[in-house]
């Protein structure tokens, strides 16, 4: 059974960054896409960025792009979110997904995903 494993997570001040990590146990990430999402406190999950099984293909939500960044590498069975200028609202714990089918597409739906990890608190403090 896939298990995800996010590390990398913790507190940063305004404006900092942090790359947060996402890795697996027991299985291959390989042609899968893989995706963040992040709950802030006391609000709806919600989507952050994704990337295709080829690696090729990505989508970020639109009020984050340009700051933060998802890549993978197949080679390390690692997915990676490069965030940066990172301010107070993003607070939250970030989980990251895989997709239930390989494809080259970047999902931002959720029920894309099938498999989640239990995630890594972010937070910024301002």
């Amino acid at each position: 059974q896939v298990q995800l494993i996010e590390s990398g997570g913790g507190l940063v001040q305004a404006g900092g960054s942090l790359r947060l990590s996402c890795t697996t146990s027991g299985s291959s990430l390989h042609g899968y896409a893989l995706a963040w999402f992040r709950r802030p406190p006391d609000q709806e999950r919600e989507f952050v960025a994704a990337i295709g099984g080829n690696g090729i293909s990505t989508v970020t939500d639109n009020s984050l792009r340009g700051r933060f960044i998802i890549s993978r590498d197949d080679a390390k069975n690692t997915v990676y979110l490069q965030m940066n200028s990172l301010k107070a609202e993003d607070t939250a714990i970030f989980y990251c997904a895989k997709a239930e089918s390989r494809d080259g597409f970047a999902y931002s739906q959720a029920f894309r995903y099938d498999t989640w990890g239990q995630g890594t608190q972010v937070t910024v403090s301002s």
